[in-house]
């Protein structure tokens, strides 16, 4: 793919007259009639995206079990569906706005209720994602420097993680990708009044993001708001008045649902998880919010916490993007990007106001610059996979850079960009030496010498097509192998990694790697970031030893009930309105997805919610809604968190262990609430 894409930029490098500048007039024409190469190289993108994330898509199973519970909660009930809650009876919503859940929901009610009902939505993202960037790139700097940006974004290893997982960072990348889209649409309009629509649009959809993931989806703004300000059209007045009223759509788009939750009757609907006082404002301007930053998030998973964006909170520090678990996620071509940011900024300072390469620059840019000060400076959790979000940008600036350090035949830098990233890849490489450890030689002999013959600057038109597309090939193997072992790999729980020690695989404990997941494998796992109770799990969490993978379940993995478990769930479901009940949203999630019946996740994610509270429980159970509760010999000694939250599911399960007699079920301690202790 990559010679037709080179082919179209060799010539520049031969010595020859200064390019004239290219007007936006022939940008556009360029943009809507590709050449033929083009068309194909496009096609081949796709169909190889497509592939890269399809491939063997139901070995991770139910992936993330917690919202694959809330979709099949959703494939059944719309009242469940709409709130995104866990169960189909509705007692608790995930901790995130629900649009994600609701594209899965959907998806398992169509299809059927299975792994790959589920997980196929993301994959389809992720080829959209892959053309929007392609689109996006091409309006402003032309078909080779789109295929470029499409490429990367699609090899990069955290973008196939994401893309074949059913976490709600699929979805956002693809709204906030469609929002540059909108937006470049918008600035290249003739006026700002015709540039309305495509405002409204990008609005919409940045608002449908905060719907997604709460404030991160907001980390565009400024970017965006730069390049309308800088680089639109007419009058500044005009522009700035054109502000007001995409603002108004943004303000709708993000608080519709919102308003609709704090209106609602709170007896009449699910108690929203993530919040202490079932508050949907509480939960996307605090627990997911302002808390991020500040690291205030009463009812979380507790104070401390491995630094590095791994597992646990952000350490606060820049270095996280080079020396965390994030660098090999998403920092392939990261440094590529920013040296690529900082020359198209030089070389744009005498520009037109409207130059669209400096446009592109500022959006990409921007947009890299904040996600990554967010990221990286704030104290709250901050988990690896998180850099998903990084990579639109860094693939753009790539595709926009090298396009246009080749178009002005600034040999010099781009034989700097190409070595750097040789080295980088060779760095990353390294950490993983048991990995195909001969490329990460071969990458960086491969890309020194590439480097080394740019700044001979030949004349030969073959040996120039040749050097560019093995600069391509340098920028991309390190993360196209990762990308490619992360396909091929199992991957399962709350804290997905990618590359090659990333995944879960069945009963297998989190992926390893500088600051990974807590522990969870077989046995006891020793405590971690997300165990409140130093045991490795939250308060009351259950324990499954009997099925595969069996131990203890942490917070953040979902239980694997055994047959034996399996079956008495099934058989017992009649007549109740839950089957089961089960502190935390992980363990719960496991029971309800091998059974099919509805299970209550006892204080929602971290298991510190107050829903419900030991009244309302004990009320349910002697109204024979709840049949069994599925529990372990600790849970009743636990009485309290360290992270702020709510007691209500730890008194619930020392309730439980006072008045009901245990039983042991392929491995698991289940307790039937229908027969009292002193019964049986």
């Amino acid at each position: 793919m990559a010679s037709p894409i080179l082919a179209a930029l060799r010539s520049p490098l031969r010595p020859s007259a200064p390019a004239a500048p290219v007007s936006t007039a022939r940008l556009r024409a360029r943009a809507g009639h590709d050449p033929g190469w083009a068309r194909w190289c496009l096609l081949a993108l796709l169909a190889g995206t497509a592939v890269l994330y399809l491939w063997d898509l139901g070995a991770s199973g139910w992936a993330n079990a917690y919202y694959s519970a809330a979709a099949q909660a959703g494939a059944t009930s719309w009242r469940a569906w709409f709130f995104g809650a866990s169960d189909a009876p509705g007692l608790i919503m995930i901790d995130k706005p629900p649009v994600s859940v609701w594209v899965m929901g959907l998806s398992a009610r169509l299809f059927g209720v299975n792994a790959w009902a589920i997980l196929v939505p993301q994959a389809l993202m992720g080829v959209a994602s892959v053309g929007l960037l392609h689109a996006t790139v091409r309006r402003w700097a032309g078909s080779a420097a789109g295929l470029l940006a499409g490429l990367v974004l699609a090899l990069t290893p955290v973008a196939t993680l994401m893309f074949r997982f059913d976490n709600p960072d699929a979805l956002l990348v693809l709204l906030l990708v469609a929002a540059a889209w909108a937006l470049a649409r918008a600035v290249d309009a003739p006026t700002p009044r015709g540039a309305w629509r495509w405002l409204a649009l990008a609005a919409a959809l940045v608002g449908t993001g905060f719907l997604t993931k709460s404030l991160q989806a907001f980390l565009v703004l400024p970017a965006f708001a730069a390049v309308w300000l800088l680089a639109g059209p007419g009058r500044l007045r005009g522009r700035l008045r054109a502000l007001v009223p995409t603002t108004a759509v943004l303000a709708v788009a993000s608080g519709w649902w919102v308003a609709v939750v704090e209106l609602w009757p709170a007896a009449s609907r699910p108690y929203v998880g993530g919040s202490q006082t079932n508050s949907a404002l509480e939960l996307v301007l605090g627990y997911n919010g302002l808390g991020r930053l500040t690291g205030d998030e009463t009812g979380s998973v507790g104070p401390g916490g491995g630094g590095g964006g791994g597992g646990g909170r952000s350490s606060g520090s820049v270095l996280q993007l080079v020396t965390g678990e994030m660098a090999s996620q998403v920092s392939w071509l990261l440094p590529a990007a920013l040296l690529l940011l900082v020359a198209l900024l030089v070389l744009t300072a005498r520009a037109p106001r409207t130059d669209r390469t400096r446009a592109a620059a500022l959006l990409w840019g921007g947009t890299l610059l904040v996600t990554a000060a967010v990221f990286t400076l704030s104290r709250g959790i901050i988990h690896s996979y998180y850099a998903v979000a990084l990579a639109p940008p860094i693939a753009a600036l790539v595709g926009v850079g090298a396009v246009t350090l080749v178009r002005r035949r600034a040999h010099v830098l781009l034989a700097g960009v190409v070595a750097v990233s040789a080295v980088w890849s060779w760095v990353l490489l390294r950490e993983t030496p048991t990995f195909v450890p001969w490329l990460r030689a071969v990458v960086l002999v491969a890309g020194l010498v590439v480097a080394a013959g740019l700044l001979v600057r030949p004349s030969r038109r073959l040996l120039v097509g040749v050097l560019l597309a093995a600069a391509v090939a340098v920028g991309v193997a390190g993360p196209a192998a990762s990308s490619i072992v992360t396909a091929a790999t199992t991957h399962e729980g709350a804290l997905p990694t990618a590359g090659p020690e990333s995944g879960r695989g069945p009963g297998g404990g989190p992926g390893g790697g500088p600051g990974g997941a807590p522990g969870g494998g077989p046995g006891r796992g020793a405590g971690g970031p997300g165990s409140p109770d130093g045991r490795g799990g939250p308060p009351g969490a259950a324990r499954d030893g009997g099925g595969p993978g069996g131990g203890m379940m942490t917070l953040l993995q979902a239980s694997r009930p055994s047959a034996e478990l399996t079956a008495l769930l099934r058989d017992g479901a009649a007549g109740h309105t839950w089957v089961a009940a089960a502190v935390g949203s992980n363990a719960a999630a496991g029971y309800q997805l091998a059974s099919g019946a509805p299970v209550m996740a006892l204080g929602g994610f971290n298991g510190t919610d107050p829903a419900p509270t030991l009244a309302q429980f004990q009320a349910l159970v002697a109204a024979g809604a709840v049949h069994f509760f599925v529990g372990d010999e600790d849970s009743a000694s636990i009485s309290t968190t360290d992270s702020g939250g709510s007691d209500d599911a730890a008194r619930i399960a020392a309730w439980v262990a006072a008045t009901y007699a245990p039983t042991t079920v392929g491995g698991t301690t289940v307790y039937d609430l229908t027969v009292p202790a002193a019964a049986s």
